[in-house]
């Protein structure tokens, strides 16, 4: 062979082994990601190409499917349906043709489409026996009553959430936003109604912000539920030790290092109040000054042992609740009474009142018991998890009794549940919004019920926006009570 021939066998042979490289590195290095991307159109024909599995509460599916009908024009043949889609959507999310999947309809996709590699073993069988490949289902720990009651309650209120939690295993029983959407209302690919529907929920066009998971993403200021964090902080360092002794809290007080008195609500029982009755009575002056006492490296560490600074994943996510780490001393006083920069998530102050009706402990919350084949065989079950001990157990039994003043004598009264042997401890918030506090404020209540045996099923956490109720009509007593209220003993009724 002359030199030119040489030449082009070896360029044409380098051709051949690029190709080979090429190829290999699309099939097995790219794979993953090309079957994920977005403008794959084969992968979104595959996703609905049959029935999704199921989102299951009690037992019951909450979504369905359905065949695609001629108005859709698309190749897609089966979309999404939802069981009361706007109370479900904080929990589900959505799964649309046009628009992708958010939250567990996105989390667990692999296993609601059957193509999730546990699932691999089914897909081949189905294969070998011309079955239809069909969708796993997803098994949720909510509570079906409790999560009609806390809906219900928002609707009437307007904005706002409520999320929760059993305290002895940290799974979620309830999670609702308003206001909400139905996510069936844009599970199709149709531009004439499922594109206009889509446009309708989207920030820039509806301020209300529908498709926004209030109990998981919005942070707001806690206002006096952070109150419970910083009684135990102060029984947990022994600033305080007993809870009927009088404390070192004058009234007026003046601000470390300013000129400044923190002020109280109103005409109220607070120069040198117990730890008892300032939590009953909501003494700003008596926690900011245990704050600023304690100092801000003891309060962040309390703070975070209740899982401020982290998000949580269940298995949404959840943005992470803020106590600020660089503060001076009256920052750290405002911050002791959930002022200032600190700000939580629904599901954190959930968090908080469950850790003090567990006896100190936090569990992980999680809503997804388990997840199942189409033949409803488990594929992954959901053990319950320790979190962190933000109190000792004699601690955490001290802030229950004073927290059940509350609810007995104090601000949260509205939160009783009157039934034998149920016994409720809770704290209730205003918390200031809008620049020098203009703006309606917002109504916290965080709770527990215990039952006849002393175990509790439940702890929740309600935030209310209430933007056109009369400003001295809004309190977390008035608002926010009656929704935790009915949430536990949908929960204690249910178990009956």
């Amino acid at each position: 062979m002359n030199k030119p021939l040489r030449r082009i066998a070896l360029f044409c042979g380098l051709l051949v082994l690029a190709l080979l490289i090429r190829d290999n590195w699309i099939q097995y290095v790219q794979a993953d990601s090309l079957k994920k991307d977005t403008k794959n159109r084969r992968v979104a024909i595959a996703r609905y190409a049959t029935p999704r599995g199921d989102i299951i509460v009690d037992g019951n599916p909450i979504t369905g499917s359905k065949k695609t009908s001629g108005d859709d024009f698309n190749d897609f043949d089966y979309k999404r349906t939802y069981k009361d889609g706007p109370m479900w959507a904080p929990v589900t999310g959505y799964a649309s043709q046009a628009f992708g999947a958010t939250q567990l309809e996105s989390i667990e996709d692999g296993i609601l489409t059957g193509n999730d590699d546990r699932l691999f073993f089914r897909r081949t069988l189905d294969m070998l026996t011309g079955e239809k490949q069909e969708g796993g289902n997803v098994v949720t720990t909510l509570n079906a009553a409790a999560q009609k009651a806390a809906y219900n309650g928002l609707l009437k209120q307007g904005k706002g959430a409520v999320a929760a939690i059993d305290p002895e295993t940290g799974a979620i029983l309830a999670l609702a936003s308003t206001p909400s959407y139905d996510p069936s209302s844009f599970a199709g690919n149709s531009t004439k109604v499922d594109g206009k529907a889509w446009d309708r929920l989207q920030k820039k066009n509806n301020r209300d912000d529908p498709t926004l998971n209030r109990a998981l993403r919005e942070i707001y200021p806690p206002g006096s539920t952070f109150k419970v964090v910083t009684a135990a902080a102060a029984l947990e360092h022994d600033l305080y030790t007993d809870p009927d002794a009088k404390t070192d809290s004058p009234d007026p007080w003046t601000m470390p290092d300013t000129t400044q008195d923190l002020p109280n609500e109103g005409n109220i029982p607070c120069k040198n109040a117990t730890l008892r009755n300032a939590l009953k009575y909501s003494c700003n002056t008596v926690f900011g000054k245990v704050g600023a006492d304690l100092g801000k490296d003891k309060m962040l560490e309390t703070a975070k042992k209740f899982g401020f600074g982290e998000e949580q994943f269940i298995p949404i996510r959840s943005s992470a609740s803020v106590f600020p780490e660089k503060m001076d001393r009256p920052q750290t006083a405002l911050s002791s009474i959930g002022q200032f920069e600190t700000a939580t998530t629904p599901l954190q102050m959930a968090m908080v009142a469950s850790a003090v009706a567990n006896n100190g402990k936090l569990m992980k919350p999680y809503m997804v018991d388990k997840l199942q084949a189409p033949s409803l065989d488990v594929i992954e079950q959901t053990d319950p998890e320790e979190m962190s001990q933000p109190l000792s157990e004699e601690n955490a039994q001290i802030l229950q009794s004073m927290m059940e003043t509350v609810v007995k004598e104090g601000t949260g009264t509205k939160g009783q549940i009157n039934e034998d042997g149920v016994t409720v401890g809770g704290k209730t918030g205003t918390a200031q919004r809008g620049e020098n506090n203009s703006a309606n404020p917002y109504a916290w209540f965080i709770s527990y019920a215990k039952v006849e045996d002393g175990s509790s099923p439940v702890a929740v956490a309600v935030v209310v926006e209430d933007e056109s109720a009369a400003r001295d009509d809004i309190s977390g007593g008035g608002l926010a009570a009656p929704i935790a209220r009915d949430v536990m003993k949908a929960v204690i009724d249910s178990k009956k």
